[in-house]
């Protein structure tokens, strides 16, 4: 009977510990292999564009006309300085949380930070995975870590026997349990970054948009935080498998200076370039029901009444979406 017991206890092991196995090196895999989305075509500059920027030698007349092709993006984060981002390298406008990689030398989509355990950019194509592998090869060396515990103490009370292998179990259980305290650190910031809304990059520096810094402008409360991220579909959560909200170059915001002339949603575009056949739309494909659904439910702007006028002026608008503080 005990020898049952004991069997049943092994195969029970080795079960969880290949289905933890198994999902590890799939989140490790997609992490690393999923190319990191760059910004669309719209956000490119027209070689016209190009020449006549190349033409300007003064700072403002450059930024007025990176404001005019702006103002047909869903673009509301400036520089420190109030001016419009564009990256000189890729020659585009920088959709919001878009960064510029130095090692991968391109525009990297709601970038996180360029990994070197994973030679990859962590960003908006693959930071669930990114979430994920933490997750699994912390649960991984945590059970490592308590399967060989009993063993760990033997090994000190002289219960094992007296071959090398004991000094294999004490290799095994202090690497298990190193890894598993840094990981569980990694884990834990990149779980409280999460539930703000936050890249790494925005934890360091807060983004800045029309009406000034504010580090809580992409929040929009823990469950839209988390569904952002993981999507809204349970069934994928725990699976590496891309189910995040949007397209990466658009995020709705929680406290946004907008300005009076670009659209106030991503798939919205000014009057005045629809008058002019531009036809520049954003973005450029639909996005499936489960992905664009906090992007196009349309967020009611408070304003005073009476004030039409004073809105054409440029005026704060406070988006009424839910804050969990």
């Amino acid at each position: 009977m005990r020898l049952g017991t004991r069997k049943m206890d092994e195969v029970v092991y080795l079960l969880v510990y290949h289905v933890i196995f198994i999902m590890f090196v799939w989140a490790y895999w997609q992490t690393i292999f999923t190319k990191p989305m760059n910004p669309l075509k719209e956000f490119q500059l027209s070689h016209s564009d190009k020449e006549l920027l190349e033409r300007e030698d003064r700072g403002e007349s450059q930024q007025e006309i990176l404001r005019r092709i702006a103002k047909d993006l869903p673009i509301y984060t400036r520089t420190n300085s109030g001016a419009i981002r564009f990256c000189d390298r890729c020659q585009l406008l920088k959709p919001d949380r878009c960064h510029h990689c130095s090692v991968c030398d391109k525009c990297i989509l709601k970038m996180d930070h360029h990994c070197p355990w994973v030679n990859n950019c962590v960003g908006f194509s693959n930071y669930k995975f990114f979430m994920l592998f933490l997750a699994y090869s912390l649960l991984y060396c945590l059970f490592i870590t308590t399967t060989d515990l009993q063993y760990f103490i033997k090994f000190w009370t002289k219960g094992l026997p007296d071959t090398q292998a004991k000094f294999h179990i004490l290799f095994l259980f202090f690497s298990a349990s190193m890894f598993s305290i840094s990981l569980a650190s990694l884990f834990i910031y990149h779980c409280w970054l999460v539930c703000k809304n936050r890249s790494t990059l925005e934890a360091v520096r807060a983004p800045v948009f029309r009406h000034g810094t504010d580090k809580n402008g992409f929040s929009l409360g823990f469950t839209k935080n988390f569904l952002q991220v993981f999507g809204d579909e349970a069934k994928y959560w725990p699976v590496p498998i891309f189910s995040s909200l949007g397209d990466g170059c658009s995020f709705p915001t929680c406290l946004v200076n907008l300005d009076p002339e670009q659209p106030s949603s991503p798939s919205g575009s000014s009057s005045a370039s629809k008058s002019a056949g531009e036809g520049r739309q954003f973005p450029s494909k639909p996005l499936r029901e489960s992905q664009s659904r906090l992007l196009t439910s349309t967020p009611s702007w408070s304003e005073n009444e009476g004030a039409g006028d004073k809105d054409k002026k440029g005026k704060i608008m406070i988006c009424c979406f839910p804050i969990v503080l």
